[in-house]
């Protein structure tokens, strides 16, 4: 288990940025729930982000890739416009508890 932060430092609608072992990996909370995939568009296989910790388009519903702009649906990471459309993010195994959220290493 690799704790990755404190619940509230994931506010509802926020997402953030993590390095672990060489992993780069995103959190979004939404709807209460917490979401980790790997830091990696499946077209380009490069980070998501331009700025530290945004991941989200403007609306805060989706994820976006800031290179080419594909859009990701949070609850299952897939590509639902853009280059790489049909295609999903690598999601990850967390969880939180009332300690933090936790990292599940494969």
């Amino acid at each position: 288990m690799i704790l990755l932060c404190r619940p509230e430092e994931l506010a509802e609608g926020q997402s953030r940025g993590f390095a672990v072992d060489g992993l780069k990996l995103l959190l979004v909370r939404r709807q209460g729930l917490v979401r980790a995939y790997e830091n990696r568009c499946p077209h380009r296989g490069i980070s998501l982000e331009w700025v530290e910790d945004q991941f989200l388009d403007t609306s805060g519903s989706l994820i976006q890739c800031a290179t080419h702009g594909a859009l990701f649906l949070i609850d299952t990471g897939e590509c639902v416009a853009g280059p790489c459309a049909g295609e999903s993010l690598h999601a990850l195994k967390c969880w939180e508890d009332e300690q933090g959220i936790w990292l599940r290493p494969a």
